[in-house]
């Protein structure tokens, strides 16, 4: 039997696995690198893109959250995948909005550095730039880099990329207050859910804040593939998928949050 379809295999490697080795890139508003609670961590990059002026430029990021976004996705990737390599590629703005643009020239970017994991805790509902996504997700998936990404809050039938690329893990936010445990739905685009309801999270400003949300459970499955990935380097982005597929919880009425409009 294969790796990804032998259940015990895939929970021996997380149980025994911190994510040493794997870089983990997160698309977002920055982070608040000075944050007390993220002491000891040091950013494989620190970036922002910005497009201010004619051109789209890579900058410095200065340990700089612009909304308090970000810094709540990489301590959730922290806190479950703790000797991951973080990257930070900020490319939301202090209204936690961007362009795809922006987005793709961040994602171009982790590609390029070698991040194994990208989390995108955004969407994009804009049907003509489906092609825009499209392309550095297939890059993706060509180079064996897993892309996991948040769905959207209001329904999650409601088609935004990159989460609705069969390529991607797509990740809805479960009522649940079980850490250790994820779901699959089976049938939909946006296949897995993972705590995401009344969560705490570090945020900007050195604080905390109570959330909802599939952006703060899509970086807990970001921190499960890395820890995947680093008993199982060479697992593809389909391996993944049915290692995941293999591990879920069958998706249950009573997890389902405000964005699930029916069974």
């Amino acid at each position: 039997m294969s790796w990804f379809l032998d259940p015990e295999k895939i929970k021996e490697a997380i149980s025994n696995s911190r994510a040493a080795g794997i870089k983990v890139a997160v698309l977002d508003s920055g982070v608040e690198i000075s944050h007390p609670a993220l002491a000891g961590l040091v950013l494989a990059d620190d970036l922002a893109i910005s497009d201010e002026g004619p051109k789209i430029r890579v900058v410095p990021g200065d340990g700089k959250d612009v909304f308090g976004h970000g810094t709540a996705v990489a301590g959730v990737v922290r806190q479950f995948a703790p000797e991951a390599k973080i990257g930070s590629i900020r490319v939301l703005g202090s209204q936690n909005t961007s362009r795809t643009a922006v987005i793709a020239r961040a994602a171009q970017e982790a590609l390029d550095r070698g991040y194994q994991v990208i989390n995108c805790s955004f969407g994009c509902g804009v049907v003509r730039q489906v092609l825009q996504y499209k392309s550095w997700v297939d890059e993706a998936y060509l180079k064996g880099a897993h892309v996991i990404a948040a769905c959207n809050n209001e329904d999650f039938t409601k088609p935004e990329w990159p989460a609705y690329f069969a390529s991607v893990i797509s990740v809805n936010m479960a009522r649940t207050d079980d850490d250790s445990v994820f779901y699959y739905k089976r049938g939909t685009l946006v296949e897995f859910a993972a705590k995401g309801v009344d969560v705490k999270v570090l945020w900007s400003g050195k604080g905390e804040k109570c959330v909802t949300g599939s952006s703060f459970a899509a970086p807990r499955l970001a921190a499960l593939v890395a820890r995947i990935l680093s008993v199982f380097p060479n697992a593809s982005p389909l391996e993944m998928k049915a290692a995941l597929h293999v591990l879920a919880k069958p998706w249950e009425r009573e997890i389902a949050a405000a964005n699930v409009l029916s069974t």
